[in-house]
């Protein structure tokens, strides 16, 4: 278990310099900036709240810089230990379904951290940016955004930006009839000037060796027997393998498209003789699961933060490429 106390020290006003000096953007694309820019040079402690189908998730996020390294620790705070520490692009995993171990390159999990890090170009590839107004977060006041997908197959959202420092507070997750998804909201917020021990300790602290994605999956980059025909607009295939089931310890095919700010995984597998062929929808929170057994007898899964439709379309166009067998 990783101690949890993550101090937090880098000054806030040279982001509202910066965003003053950002010429030729809307109001709107500035806020964003402002945003991301905040999380990359302040130093906070943010504990969340995440409301998935009833279900409150608390959760604490902090972030600190010591010695020009970034640091941030992720912590769920209820039910079995799950912790993340990333230190630059390093990101160390501790999750009580296996053995600690760490990836690079790679991000913390949760769209929360993925919009104030993403390139903010990818973001209004595939939203419109609309400021919404002001609102009130934690006692404080923040900044409304409303981002409006441009493609039928996203979700919207709306982000709350602490007006005083650009940190993100709030993140709303809609449907296309604007119904609340999922949810996540700070409950709790320290930024602090000077760094504490904790950051410290997880500077020097001894993490699970580096691998590679290469390294971390037993067959990297395969090409697959199958394809997918359909992809929302703008998803692009970022990794095609072999994963071992944690469950099962079964192999199965696996493919990962991404539009930078959601991925997308799909598992495929040789359907049982007794496999049913009904179709399995399964949410929670944004998160779709889609399930089914094809004409050409595989099993498909897929599962990602998309409309259900969305996910079905994929499951749907799983096909056997001209010449192979499944």
């Amino acid at each position: 278990m990783i101690k949890r106390g993550l101090g937090v020290a880098l000054l806030w006003l040279s982001v509202a310099a910066s965003v003053f000096a950002v010429t030729d953007t809307s109001p709107a694309t500035t806020l964003l900036q402002q945003m991301q820019q905040a999380y990359r040079e302040l130093n906070f402690e943010l504990t969340l709240i995440e409301l998935r189908r009833g279900q409150l998730e608390p959760k604490r996020l902090t972030r600190g810089h010591l010695d020009g390294q970034a640091l941030t620790y992720l912590s769920y705070l209820n039910g079995q230990p799950r912790e993340y520490v990333q230190r630059d692009d390093e990101v160390s995993f501790f999750e009580s379904s296996h053995d600690g171990y760490t990836l690079k390159p790679s991000e913390l999990p949760g769209l929360f951290v993925r919009f104030q890090s993403m390139p903010v170009e990818q973001i209004l590839a595939h939203y419109n940016v609309v400021a919404a107004g002001r609102s009130r977060v934690l006692g404080r006041i923040a900044d409304v955004l409303r981002l409006d997908p441009r493609e039928p197959d996203y979700y919207g959202y709306v982000l709350w930006l602490d007006q005083e420092t650009g940190l993100l507070l709030k993140l709303d997750t809609l449907d296309k009839e604007m119904g609340l998804v999922e949810q996540v909201m700070g409950v709790a917020l320290n930024i602090s000037t000077q760094p504490a021990a904790f950051l410290t300790e997880l500077k020097a602290a001894s993490l699970p060796p580096v691998l590679s994605l290469v390294e971390a999956y037993p067959a990297p980059q395969q090409a697959l027997p199958w394809q997918a025909d359909w992809l929302p607009k703008g998803f692009e295939i970022r990794s095609q393998d072999k994963h071992q089931l944690p469950l099962t310890g079964q192999l199965v095919d696996y493919l990962m498209a991404s539009n930078g700010l959601v991925d997308v995984s799909v598992y495929v597998a040789n359907a049982m003789p007794n496999s049913d062929s009904r179709q399995q929808l399964i949410r929670q929170g944004a998160t779709h699961l889609v399930s089914l057994v094809n004409a050409a007898r595989m099993e498909v899964t897929v599962v990602g933060d998309i409309p259900a439709e969305a996910a079905r379309r994929i499951a749907e166009s799983i096909t056997v490429k001209t010449g192979e067998t499944p």
